[in-house]
């Protein structure tokens, strides 16, 4: 995400897509992990952390959503050297659900078709870099196999207008900065929030009417 001034040149010189942004229609997908035990938790990495936050943290069924670092090591897991994009880290969200609400299969449906755009490559809106590339952090091998079925699913149904980039990707999370945390809620007139992720959320509730709380 940029600072304030960086995020008010960007609402300037916007094209209006964040303000027009809509969940795009992709078919749910064909296989899902089974659901066992209390809670399930799904990694994924899509541009700035604060607007993924806030999609999946209105998801029904979502015990709870960690902004955080993904893809590279513990010792380089903090903002300032993220910013760098040099760490092998992405911007993730570590998601902890109740599998008898949620399935890993929609949480990915909702990843993909509003969460981001995983047709942009190490980039998200006006966030560019490595560290806010497209990522699935697969917490087990039916995760993994899932999330391969669905990308090669939506691709073979030409969902997106452009290839998919999404990468399924291996690598521990680490939570990010106490102030990154719930950014989302506790900032509402943040220019960033306003123009980039309001209209996210919005857009979730429009389109999964089931699924929004």
């Amino acid at each position: 995400m940029l600072p304030v001034a960086g995020v008010a040149a960007a609402v300037i010189a916007s094209t209006g897509f964040a303000a027009a942004e809509r969940a795009v229609p992709i078919p749910a997908a064909a296989i899902d992990v089974p659901a066992a035990g209390p809670t399930q938790t799904a990694v994924f990495a899509g541009g700035c952390f604060w607007g993924m936050e806030a999609v999946f943290e209105h998801v029904k069924g979502v015990r709870g959503v960690t902004a955080g670092y993904a893809g590279g090591t513990r010792d380089t897991a903090n903002y300032d050297a993220v910013s760098t994009e040099r760490t092998g880290h992405a911007e993730a969200v570590k998601v902890v659900y109740d599998p008898r609400q949620v399935s890993y299969a929609t949480l990915l449906r909702v990843y993909f078709s509003i969460a981001h755009d995983p047709t942009q490559l190490n980039r998200q809106g006006p966030d560019s870099g490595p560290s806010y590339r497209s990522a699935v952090f697969p917490q087990d091998a039916r995760q993994a196999a899932v999330a391969r079925a669905y990308i090669a699913q939506l691709g073979a149904a030409k969902s997106f207008r452009a290839p998919i980039v999404t990468r399924i990707e291996q690598g521990g999370f680490y939570p990010a900065e106490a102030y990154h945390q719930n950014f989302y809620d506790r900032n509402p007139t943040h220019p960033y929030i306003v123009h980039w992720d309001k209209p996210k959320v919005a857009a979730f509730k429009a389109g999964f009417p089931t699924l929004y709380r």
